[in-house]
């Protein structure tokens, strides 16, 4: 169990983390100097975000089962309390002509914070992939943070999405919002508020299209966000 839990978290952080990036400091208060198109038109970036922390306990030790119903409370979570944008991100929401959600209210939430009163839209198709776990006995009692890496380990390798989304879909599902992000970046800068592994997906079908990122912020933590730009 414990070489497959740092097997899994590998993946985790390949996929999410290490991509190459430029060096970065702080999130820049204004947008890059635009570029332009054969038609003139200013090109934007596209910048995935986390949401913020939910209201949700994670000191808790759960069976498989115990874990499919502590995730679907989770996927109906707002924020915790309490918790602010970065001033960067703020001021690089200002910058973006337009602001997406995921139709998750963590992920709701986190948008109204980040544009301040202004609109955004909220998009199905940004939801996060599932995470059903393996069916294993329930004398096996892990934190939620570990179930979450096997049945993502799980969901990956070996297809198991328990009559859910699978990758193959899933991965689908990222190509058409990346082709769509990439479309409506060539007005300037697009901001994406979703979820920590589908955000993943997006960038990886930015990079296959051309993209680079350009600037990492806040490594894999709730509103940590990335720059992309072609």
């Amino acid at each position: 169990m414990g070489r497959l839990a740092v097997a899994a978290r590998g993946l985790l952080s390949v996929n999410m983390s290490t991509d190459a990036v430029r060096p970065s400091g702080p999130v820049p208060k204004s947008p890059a100097e635009p570029q332009h198109g054969p038609a003139g038109a200013r090109r934007g970036g596209i910048i995935t975000v986390r949401h913020g922390q939910p209201d949700v306990s994670r000191k808790i030790l759960l069976s498989a089962a115990d874990y499919v119903q502590w995730w679907s409370r989770y996927e109906e979570t707002g924020l915790k309390p309490g918790q602010t944008p970065p001033p960067g991100l703020l001021a690089t929401a200002r910058e973006a002509v337009v602001v997406f959600s995921s139709s998750r209210i963590r992920a709701i939430q986190t948008a109204e914070a980040v544009t301040e009163g202004r609109g955004f839209q909220i998009d199905a198709a940004l939801v996060e992939a599932p995470l059903p776990p393996p069916r294993w006995p329930a004398w096996l009692r892990l934190p939620p943070f570990l179930w979450g890496i096997i049945a993502r380990f799980w969901w990956w390798f070996f297809n198991h999405h328990e009559g859910q989304e699978s990758r193959a879909q899933a991965e689908a599902r990222a190509e058409s919002v990346a082709a769509r992000l990439a479309g409506l970046a060539r007005d300037g800068d697009v901001l994406v508020v979703a979820h920590g592994f589908f955000n993943t997906m997006i960038r990886r079908s930015l990079k296959r299209a051309g993209w680079t990122i350009v600037e990492s912020h806040g490594g894999l933590n709730y509103w940590c966000c990335r720059r992309l730009e072609r």
